[in-house]
């Protein structure tokens, strides 16, 4: 080939020197003598031309008929249909399944605590007492009265059946009693609320006040988590709106601890929040190790593309020129195996792969390795 190359590198100069040659003659008609010297040197210089076509015609037809021209070494892959998925991350945060600011409903001297911070508590657990003296004299000056009340009813009670004294006397023991039942019940009931319970099952987060500390109803005493149950909440973009559904699979991870949960989307919100155009998402997730924190940080994947039978090939080796995107795969063409270009339209990508939607079909071989060294046409090795 180089060879070739030479001698018509050759036949251009002399070319060119035939021509100069031939303007000389024309601006030196008066000149006799020299133009016959110059055709003599004109056909010296066609036949020297007509000599190197003569060769490099040889030239082509001997390279036609053996020389060997080299393959380029690749390796193929035979494309089949496979489900394809797109995901994307957003991040969500972490809120306690029941977490509660725990207040008196009365106002009082806290006399005793009888849990402490991380305890484990039961719902109506006694979390602290206060102080419920005057109550309890109360109570016991009621009490007092209404066992009088109790007896003096009775008699009158017992004459009246026996048509023995006035209804009214009767009447008004009666009401006396009652009155002083449904005063004994009142104060039992604020005495209930001297005393702080758990409202929930959880552990003790935080304690707020101290013994010897006044507690109200405007002050929260301790604060109750529970944790065995955790919501993980996440802003998704409201343009994903109608990709994803309640009942999705979602994969959670917590890259504080390392762990990776799968669960699915629970609750969807009907809200977009006009500030940032993201919609709300809720999960639920069982945390019986108590790993995971409220306020974790929390990534979350979740998919917005499906395609059950898709063909899919590596994003590397779909190429871009002034047509549009193409990639290469190999056909035999009488016995041998040569390149060929396809455009193709292409579709998402996740992971390094890209989903091709037209262009490719099954069945067909692409080229995997050594598509750089390829053009359309190229003779193939394959390995």
């Amino acid at each position: 080939m180089k060879k070739i190359q030479i001698e018509r590198k050759r036949i251009n100069q002399l070319a060119a020197i035939v021509m100069i040659v031939i303007l000389a003659a024309c601006s030196a008609g008066n000149a006799e003598n020299d133009n016959k010297a110059k055709e003599a040197q004109l056909k010296a210089y066609k036949q020297e031309v007509h000599d190197l076509e003569m060769k490099i015609a040889a030239l082509e037809k001997e390279l036609k008929a053996g020389v060997k021209v080299d393959k380029v070494q690749v390796v193929l892959h035979e494309l089949k249909t496979q489900k394809f998925e797109h995901f994307i991350d957003v991040t969500g945060s972490v809120e306690a399944d029941q977490e509660v600011n725990v207040s008196p409903e009365a106002s009082g001297k806290i006399l005793e605590i009888t849990v402490k911070e991380g305890q484990r508590v039961r719902k109506g657990a006694v979390l602290a007492v206060l102080n419920s003296e005057t109550i309890d004299r109360n109570i016991d000056e009621v009490e007092i009265s209404l066992e009088l009340a109790k007896t003096t009813f009775d008699r009158q009670k017992n004459l009246w059946e026996q048509n023995i004294g006035s209804e009214l006397q009767f009447l008004q023991a009666k009401s006396t009693k009652e009155a002083l039942e449904k005063q004994l019940e009142s104060l039992k009931a604020q005495k209930d609320l001297s005393v702080i319970k758990a409202p929930v099952d959880g552990t003790i987060d935080i304690i707020y006040q101290k013994q010897g500390q006044i507690a109200s109803a405007q002050m929260p005493f301790a604060k109750l988590v529970n944790i065995q149950k955790i919501k993980v909440y996440a802003d998704v973009a409201e343009s994903y709106l109608t990709k994803i559904r309640e009942g999705d699979d979602v994969l959670i991870s917590f890259p504080a601890i390392g762990r990776d949960r799968k669960t699915e989307v629970l609750m969807i919100g009907n809200y977009i929040d006009p500030n940032n155009r993201t919609f709300r998402i809720r999960m639920d997730l069982q945390n019986q190790d108590k790993l995971i924190k409220p306020n974790m940080d929390a990534v979350v994947t979740l998919r917005d593309y499906v395609a059950d039978e898709a063909i899919v090939i590596p994003s590397l080796l779909i190429k871009e020129d002034f047509k549009g995107t193409y990639t290469f795969v190999a056909e035999a063409d009488g016995g041998k195996l040569r390149a060929r270009k396809v455009y193709v339209e292409t579709g998402v990508t996740d992971n390094n792969m890209t989903e091709v939607r037209s262009g490719l079909k099954a069945g067909e071989q692409v080229i995997a390795e050594g598509f750089s060294q390829v053009v359309d046409g190229s003779l193939l090795q394959a390995n």
